[in-house]
């Protein structure tokens, strides 16, 4: 038998959204379904609540709380905030697309089937999160931390990031072919990624440096 190609893609699956969503609100500790939420403004706490089948749109908001908050179903479409805080969250079947925001923290949280595409972050934490099914299209970031992240089938597609924190890295079929990063803080975290050799060579004198090689002209 032959054996399975690698990297695995991730396995998405497009939020499922009812035909007919009628116009919602968020708030900390509700039940927002097949809802159509416009629009939000200023800051904005919807911290443990359940939003299931719906569609938040033009959002541009200050502070965007989404803490312990489970997310199933959802697509976030032209978000502006200066921080989305979604830390220790449950998200399934979510897609953000497009927009910009300063801080998103998915910190400790655990994803599966969640797409980014055409964002711009300036601080994205993923530090401690279980994810599973993980793409990032056209995105730019500034610093993607990742610490002690533990994931499975992610993949990049047009992305820049500068800094990657990646420490302590647990991950299995994760693509970085189409994530360009200025460097990664522990190249020995690497084990299970998937680079091209163009990659590899711009990274050769950090590996060298992570095997104890004393590098120098």
């Amino acid at each position: 038998m032959a054996k399975p190609k690698r990297p695995a893609p991730p396995r998405l699956s497009a939020p499922d959204l009812p035909e007919v969503l009628e116009i919602g609100a968020l708030r900390a500790r509700s039940s927002t379904f097949a809802a159509r939420v416009e629009s939000l403004s200023g800051d904005v706490d919807a911290s443990h609540a359940h939003i299931n089948e719906s569609l938040i749109v033009d959002a541009n908001v200050g502070s965007f709380r989404l803490t312990g908050a489970d997310l199933t179903d959802v697509d976030i479409l032209d978000v502006r905030a200066i921080e989305m805080t979604a830390r220790a969250g449950r998200w399934r079947n979510v897609r953000i697309v497009g927009g910009r925001i300063g801080t998103l923290d998915l910190s400790g949280s655990d994803i599966d089937s969640v797409e980014l595409r055409g964002l711009r972050i300036d601080y994205l934490t993923l530090a401690g999160a279980t994810a599973s099914d993980l793409m990032l299209s056209d995105c730019v970031i500034g610093t993607l931390d990742m610490p002690q992240a533990r994931v499975k089938r992610a993949a990049f597609e047009g992305c820049r990031a500068h800094d990657v924190d990646n420490r302590l890295w647990r991950i299995e079929n994760v693509d970085l072919r189409g994530l360009d990063a200025a460097g990664y803080l522990d190249p020995t975290a690497l084990r299970g990624a998937t680079m091209s050799p163009g990659q590899v060579n711009v990274l050769a004198a950090d590996f060298a440096r992570a095997l104890g090689i004393d590098v120098q002209d």
